[in-house]
């Protein structure tokens, strides 16, 4: 779940007199951006995510998720003095079973801290990023949510304020696995993203 804090900065952002905005498209006319860059912060609102940029790679013969690209990918970055905070998502699918997907992501994972590991009824859960009014330096630890059952299994390693999460299930269409890769970091007055 994302607090408050962050929806307040993203509208502030956006409405301050003065900012440069820019849309740009890459060459391919597949991924749009749109960056603000000003004294009070800077705003990335863009489709282009993908694995590189949440620090995983790509599970072998993995390809965007096909039913919408643009709905499958997000990148947004809010950095000003007072907080920072990133979210980058892509969803992909693949024709191999989840098991075996699963078994690539909790590999690569490891490089980042312990991996837990959590069953949810549905890809897409809440994530809860910590934002104290006081700059913490602490920050919690993630863990399994409800009863820890259903067909979506979450590799998920990290804290509240930094974390990757890979969800795995098996596709709705046809054999294989869909996945969303998710990377979240937050900080408060102190600390770089």
């Amino acid at each position: 779940m994302f607090r408050p804090m962050f929806a307040i900065a993203f509208v502030i952002l956006i409405t301050i007199q003065g900012l440069a905005a820019q849309a740009q498209d890459s060459g391919k006319g597949q991924d749009k951006n749109f960056d603000v860059r000003s004294s009070v912060g800077d705003l990335h609102v863009g489709s282009d995510a993908d694995a590189r940029k949440i620090g995983l790679p790509l599970y072998p013969g993995a390809r965007p998720k096909s039913d919408d690209e643009s709905r499958n990918k997000a990148n947004l970055s809010i950095f000003t003095e007072a907080f920072g905070f990133k979210l980058v998502v892509a969803s992909y699918e693949s024709d191999d079973a989840p098991a075996k997907v699963i078994d690539f992501y909790r590999d690569k994972l490891k490089k980042y801290g312990k991996v837990l590991e959590c069953r949810t009824q549905k890809h897409g859960g809440d994530i809860d990023v910590h934002d104290n009014d006081k700059d913490s330096k602490e920050s919690k630890e993630l863990k399994c949510e409800g009863d820890n059952t259903g067909p979506v299994t979450e590799l998920k390693v990290g804290t509240e304020d930094n974390q990757r999460v890979v969800a795995i299930e098996p596709n709705d269409h046809h054999s294989g696995s869909t996945f969303a890769l998710v990377y979240v970091r937050a900080r408060g007055k102190q600390g770089d993203i």
